[in-house]
Formats: C-alpha cells, sequence, structure tokens
C-alpha cells in the first residue's frame, strides 16, 4: 500500500521547485515593500528613517493649517541617539522632537511627523509654531558636533524652512535656550552658529 502511494505521487521536478521557492518569495516581498512604502509615507523628510515616538508624547495637528511653522528649534539630546529614540517610544515620559540627527553620520531619524505638535520647547505656543530637532550630544562635548551632523542637519532646516517660508536667520533658527521660559543651555557654548546657518543657506 505505502509502495503504491510513492508510486503515484507526482515527482517533484527542477521547474515544479522552482516556482515553489518563487512563490514562497512573493508574501515576503509584499512584506518587504509594504513596509518601505509606509516609511515613505510617514517621513517628511525623504531622507529620514522613520522612528515613531509614542502618541503620548505629542499633540495629533494639522500644520500649518492649524498653526502657521514659523520655527526651527536646535536642541542637543544629553543622551545618544539610540536612548533619545527610546526615550521618545516611552508614554510615560512626555516629551519629543520631530527629528533626530545621529553624531557619527549624520543619520535622520523622524519621530513626529512635521503636521503634528513634537513636546520639545517646553513652551506651547513655540511648540505649535516650530520644528524641533534634536541633536546627538552633550553640550559641554563638542567633539560629538561632527561635520557630518553639522552637513545633514543643516540640509534638513534647509528643506523645513522652504517648505514652511521660515527665513533661514537666526531670528527664525533658535536656539532651545532661546525659547520664552526655557530653562535648558542646548545646544550650548560649542555649537558653531555661523557655519550652521552659512551650511543652511547654501544647502
Amino acid at each position: 500500500m505505502e509502495r503504491e502511494r510513492e508510486r503515484t505521487a507526482p515527482v517533484p521536478t527542477r521547474r515544479r521547485l522552482l516556482k515553489g521557492a518563487a512563490l514562497a518569495t512573493v508574501p515576503y516581498a509584499l512584506l518587504s515593500g509594504t513596509r518601505a512604502a509606509a516609511q515613505a509615507r510617514a517621513v517628511d523628510y525623504p531622507s529620514a528613517e522613520w522612528q515613531p515616538a509614542s502618541a503620548s508624547n505629542y499633540s495629533r495637528s494639522s500644520r500649518p493649517t492649524a498653526y502657521p511653522v514659523d520655527y526651527v528649534v536646535v536642541h542637543v539630546t544629553q543622551e545618544t541617539y539610540a536612548d533619545t529614540l527610546s526615550i521618545f517610544r516611552d508614554p510615560e515620559r512626555q516629551v519629543s522632537a520631530h527629528y533626530v540627527v545621529r553624531s557619527t553620520d549624520g543619520h535622520v531619524a523622524q519621530c513626529v511627523r512635521e503636521a503634528d505638535i513634537a513636546w520639545h520647547a517646553g513652551n506651547w505656543d513655540y511648540n505649535t509654531r516650530s520644528i524641533g530637532i534634536e541633536h546627538e550630544g552633550w553640550v559641554d562635548q563638542p567633539a560629538y558636533f561632527t561635520d557630518a551632523m553639522y552637513e545633514q542637519s543643516a540640509r534638513l532646516t534647509a528643506a523645513i524652512c522652504t517648505g514652511y517660508g521660515i527665513p533661514k536667520d537666526r531670528t527664525h533658527i533658535i536656539a532651545h535656550h532661546e525659547v520664552p521660559g526655557s530653562d535648558h543651555t542646548d545646544p550650548g557654548p560649542f555649537w558653531d552658529w555661523t557655519r550652521y546657518i552659512r551650511l543652511v543657506n547654501f544647502a
């Protein structure tokens, strides 16, 4: 009985095996493509990687319809890049920024959509009217402010300013410590504003 079954079962040919292998990869390929498409829709800045903050750490909005976007606020994380993303994902932390820029290579993560209000400035009015960019590092350790970080951040800021019609100057690209009511000191005395604004204008 067993032998009879073996004889009548179809013998797998090379063609059949290849066809099966191709079909097996289709769901993964579709899933991979779907993820890529979802990421492309999520980010506002094409070079950014989508690393979403917890929905408990920002306010949904429809900017610039609900609020005009008038400022870019420059921050320094006082944490590593990875720890900053982890903090933004923690619903208990009640903090976020739109973007985080990594020190070593200038890689950009987007954590909050630009249409939404990130909780970064410590001032609700400024939160509603600004895009917050965090930079990996510490205010007293200038080695974190690499060429790659300055260049990639400047390109990001230039794109934001162009998109919202924000003048590319120090009146509208401001430090966290310049936000009224802020008790922060970032980006600190080692942040090269002259260089940064020049890079933004040449990006």
